[in-house]
């Protein structure tokens, strides 16, 4: 028997569910292929109905607005990350090796989870890379995060920290360091594609070597 996850969205975030249709998977879909592609900047709903076959009308019954559109893809994405964080660590018992799994895991490239088959998460790991801060340098931050648009990603660190404090108790920076995990693996990763000289890792492109600074760096902190 296959499963398939199901990640329950912010209904916020929504005027109509996408899962619950071929439509709405449908834009989901082609939205990370053409951000991917093309940027956030360059998306319109006008050009995204073309490229699916539909009209503007109906991608605006979905979504508001191609921001909540590019929030909701990240969103989806903090939590898929975090399920597979649960899932690759569950059986490892030692903190430590945990954390060097976490950190592995934020790291690297992601592979596609064939079990959904409207999300390509390779494409969309690389959206959250390049386009994942326009989510919240916004000047509507502060509405958003009364609206918990942003819960997603801080439980993604609350696990992050909670693991550091595994590892050290008496860690006294256990959230900063988790965000740094995860920011740093994303800013290195795209320094090392396209502004490589801001990195020790421009001329190897390894994504090894972005985990084994991660992992220097943090438990030269936590130890």
């Amino acid at each position: 028997m296959e499963l398939q996850l199901q990640i329950k969205m912010n209904e916020g975030l929504f005027l109509r569910n996408p899962e619950l249709s071929d439509l709405g998977k449908k834009i989901i879909k082609h939205s990370i292929i053409m951000i991917h592609k093309d940027g956030f900047e360059a998306l319109t709903f006008k050009k995204l109905a073309k490229d699916i076959g539909t009209t503007e009308a109906g991608i605006y019954r979905y979504f508001e607005n191609k921001h909540l559109l590019l929030t909701y893809i990240i969103s989806w994405y903090w939590s898929w990350i975090e399920f597979q964080i649960l899932f690759q660590t569950n059986n490892i018992k030692n903190p430590k090796v945990r954390l060097k799994k976490v950190i592995k895991i934020l790291a690297s490239e992601v592979e596609d989870d064939e079990t959904i088959s409207h999300v390509n998460e390779s494409l969309l790991h690389q959206i959250v890379i390049s386009e994942g801060s326009k989510v919240y340098l916004t000047k509507k931050v502060g509405e958003d995060n009364k609206h918990q648009f942003f819960k997603p990603y801080k439980d993604l660190c609350g696990v992050i920290s909670d693991l550091i404090l595994e590892c050290n108790s008496a860690y006294k920076y256990p959230r900063s360091l988790a965000t740094t995990i995860i920011e740093m693996a994303h800013f290195q990763n795209f320094f090392m594609k396209n502004l490589p000289s801001l990195t020790d890792f421009g001329n190897s492109k390894e994504e090894s070597k972005i985990t084994a600074f991660l992992s220097d760096l943090v438990f030269s902190s936590i130890d």
